[in-house]
């Protein structure tokens, strides 16, 4: 299929943003798990899970920055991560980010498995949507291991 090169940049410049908007709310999420544990629970959190998603939300806006950049089209303004939905506890904190991490993983694998970014993205761009997912990747899997050590 081939795509109008302005009207596809849009959309993929787009729909980076709705991914990076996806891992700051779960960005938010884990910040307010965080306030919720003690020391060493906040500490484990911090090193699993919020690491590698505050990386991927880093990596995700200066990726999409640098595409706006490099096509003279509009960047898109992040906010802070908002904080997370009302929520019981850590654990549905957590799982709001995971929800939101897997949302975001999801749109990107959809990008890069459509023919648009290699038509009209580039190297740097491709290189971007991999290594935040390359960070994503393994959220879902320190969560369950951090909810099972959870309360031990």
């Amino acid at each position: 299929m081939a795509y109008d090169t302005a009207e596809a940049q849009q959309q993929l410049l787009d729909a980076l943003a709705a991914a990076a908007e996806d891992v700051g709310f779960a960005l938010g999420a884990l910040g307010d798990a965080y306030e919720r544990l003690d020391d060493a629970g906040a500490d484990q959190l911090e090193e699993g899970l919020f690491g590698p998603v505050q990386a991927a939300y880093g990596r995700a806006k200066r990726t999409h920055t640098e595409f706006a950049d490099r096509h003279h089209l509009p960047r898109g303004s992040f906010e802070t991560p908002p904080a997370g939905a009302p929520s019981r506890g850590v654990r549905d904190f957590l799982e709001q980010a995971v929800d939101a991490v897997a949302r975001a993983d999801a749109a990107l694998a959809t990008l890069q498995d459509s023919m648009m970014p290699v038509e009209v993205g580039d190297p740097e761009l491709r290189a971007g949507m991999a290594e935040v997912r390359r960070q994503l990747g393994k959220v879902a899997g320190q969560a369950r291991e951090f909810v099972r050590r959870l309360g031990r």
